[in-house]
């Protein structure tokens, strides 16, 4: 096998240039069906990245602990005590990297001009700062400090709508445990930026202090936690069901649905664009490789005639389109890769990162590329590639030296 390529390598090389326009063409298809399906690969997967990380560092975590109603209806009536027993032991596990406690309800904030329906929350700083981004989100002021904090933070966004400012004081009303409207002052300590959904709807003060404003004592809305880094999710959630039956407790996948529906059928999607490509380029290619057939029906002729086997014309026919599928890909990788590396650091959205944020990612994707990724579709692309050339190379093969050599 290694003679007969060996022997057969060069004059498949020589063979390719004999119609160097055609050959260009059929490279600079193949070239830009590999470079479309990497740079496609590599986008859409920061563009999962970016949603995933957006959804579960701004408030969700990696999963979420709550009374059994309360995602139905998020009111302070559907609250719960603290953690203990063995809930507490499991979320001090190592399995556990991190979690909070949280009270969440549905508020209104008033400014002296105007009023805006909000989700007032009640947190933990330290801990926030490990589970969410929203801390250090913080432009104007400063977060909130512990547990006791009295002043509140909201967006910038959220500020510019109520025409109020940093040191100005705003009034939180919601519904109180015992029925009755509760109403708290508040000054703003300091102001937020991010998403424009997460400044419009979120506020936030000290744990104790909405506890106190809502008269509901030491309870709380949601606990949120992250997974240590090799722990599994799935084995994590099923040992605080077991420490806790009478808790709802569900993981990020149930919790944001828009990110892992855009996590699961990412490599769908890969596969679909794949497949279009892949139909494109063999059009190009089996185009390509008739013509070539077609030109060269008396030199198949003759080297049969001369006694070369069908299966040698066979395998030069396929290692002529082994080579230019193969310089094609090789092509298409490089174009990738001059087309991602200035982008390595971050590729900002700019004026389309209000779009991205209404679909659940950030203004700024991080493209990465998967060694792995990039070389299985390069071979996926390449075998196609040669599979494609298979018809016309059986052609050539199939050709009938008598009438072959008899046509001009």
């Amino acid at each position: 096998m290694m003679s007969r390529f060996m022997l057969l390598a060069p004059v498949a090389w020589r063979n390719l240039w004999r119609n160097p326009r055609r050959t260009l063409i059929t490279l600079l298809v193949v070239a830009i069906g590999v470079w479309s399906i990497l740079v496609f690969d590599v986008i859409l997967n920061a563009w999962v990245t970016s949603s995933r990380e957006a959804s579960l560092r701004l408030l969700t975590g990696e999963g979420q602990i709550h009374a059994t109603s309360y995602l139905d209806d998020p009111n302070v009536a559907h609250r719960m005590s603290e953690p203990e027993g063995r809930l507490l032991r499991a979320l001090n596990s190592p399995v556990v990297s991190a979690w909070v406690r949280r009270v969440r309800v549905p508020a209104v904030i008033q400014s002296e001009y105007r009023t805006r329906a909000v989700t007032f929350l009640g947190v933990e700083p330290p801990g926030e700062r490990i589970v969410s981004d929203l801390p250090s989100q913080v432009v104007v002021g400063h977060y909130l400090r512990d547990s006791d904090d009295i002043g509140i933070v909201i967006g910038r966004d959220l500020a510019e709508k109520l025409k109020t400012r940093l040191g100005k004081r705003v009034i939180v009303m919601a519904q109180a445990a015992d029925g009755h409207l509760a109403e708290r002052s508040f000054t703003i300590a300091g102001l937020f930026d991010g998403s424009q959904a997460a400044q419009d709807e979120f506020v936030f003060t000290g744990l104790h202090t909405a506890q106190s404003a809502l008269g509901i004592g030491h309870d709380i809305s949601e606990i949120s936690f992250d997974t240590a880094p090799a722990a599994s999710l799935n084995d994590i959630v099923s040992a605080l069901k077991h420490a806790a039956p009478s808790r709802g407790i569900e993981p990020w996948t149930a919790l944001s649905p828009l990110a892992y529906a855009m996590e699961s059928f990412s490599q769908s999607y890969i596969a679909m664009w794949l497949a279009i490509m892949f139909v494109l380029m063999a059009i190009g290619i089996i185009n390509t490789q008739l013509m070539a057939v077609f030109e060269r029906t008396r030199e198949f002729g003759l080297l049969q005639a001369l006694g070369m086997r069908p299966g040698m014309i066979l395998f030069q026919v396929t290692l002529e389109s082994a080579l230019l599928v193969g310089i094609g890909v090789l092509v298409g990788v490089l174009l990738m890769l001059i087309t991602l590396v200035p982008f390595r650091h971050g590729l900002d959205l700019g004026f389309l990162a209000a779009g991205a944020e209404m679909f659940g990612a950030g203004r700024v994707l991080y493209p990465h590329l998967d060694p792995g990724d990039a070389v299985r579709y390069s071979l996926i692309v390449w075998a196609l590639g040669i599979g494609a050339a298979l018809w016309p190379a059986r052609m050539a093969a199939k050709a009938d030296p008598i009438v072959a050599m008899a046509e001009s």
